[in-house]
């Protein structure tokens, strides 16, 4: 793959705090290519998880643009939004935000439940891509770190996105857990953008490409 997944252009955004105009992103440009693995990594306060919620298309940038798969996504509706984010992007969080009353195929399923779609075959799909077909009937509870964040990135593929944004995946495993994780997410480039915020240099270095933040500028 060699196309332009995701392309930015002078992407701004500030915040209102008070009677001032707080800028957290300046003028980044940016192109990720489709099958691209990319770290994003920089200290806390320098736009990291605001530059991901732009991509993602849960927040809107105060000026500039977002090109994904050449569709500007800048400008369109909320109801647009919804349901563009909902077929192109999957999320994987730090916390792995599964419902504890709910089985891990019940989790994965979830994402289909919301967008009224029949449950169907890919549930298991991707429960075999992370390798859990085996604890399907498992709550969370009934899980370790690494398969509940498993379970997560299983939910994120159930729609089959073309995007996967992942904010700190591995932060709150331990290091051969969270390894193990990267290795999977690393597996997924042929079928996705991956996308991942990371603190971890040594977990960055096996992406395809690390992208530094400095005060909300891209650092050369």
């Amino acid at each position: 793959m060699s196309e332009t997944s995701i392309q930015i252009r002078g992407l701004k955004k500030s915040y209102r705090i008070g009677a001032n105009d707080v800028e957290v992103l300046h003028d980044i440009d940016m192109d990720i290519k489709s099958g691209e693995f990319v770290s994003v990594m920089g200290q806390s306060g320098s736009g990291k998880t605001t530059l991901m919620n732009l991509i993602g298309m849960l927040d809107r940038p105060t000026g500039g643009s977002i090109l994904i798969d050449g569709v500007d996504v800048t400008n369109r509706s909320q109801k647009e939004l919804v349901e563009y984010r909902r077929k192109m992007v999957g999320f994987v969080f730090q916390q792995f935000h599964l419902i504890p009353s709910l089985t891990a195929y019940e989790n994965v399923a979830l994402p289909l439940v919301f967008a009224g779609e029949k449950e169907h075959d890919t549930i298991n799909e991707a429960l075999e891509r992370v390798d859990l077909s085996h604890r399907l009937d498992h709550k969370p509870s009934e899980l370790s770190g690494g398969e509940q964040q498993r379970v997560a990135i299983a939910r994120a593929l159930v729609m089959r996105p073309k995007i996967l944004l992942a904010d700190e995946p591995t932060g709150a495993l331990d290091k051969e857990t969270g390894e193990m994780i990267m290795s999977l997410l690393r597996s997924l480039r042929s079928e996705m953008t991956v996308v991942m915020i990371t603190h971890n240099h040594d977990l960055a270095a096996m992406s395809d490409r690390i992208i530094n933040l400095q005060d909300g500028k891209i650092k050369e």
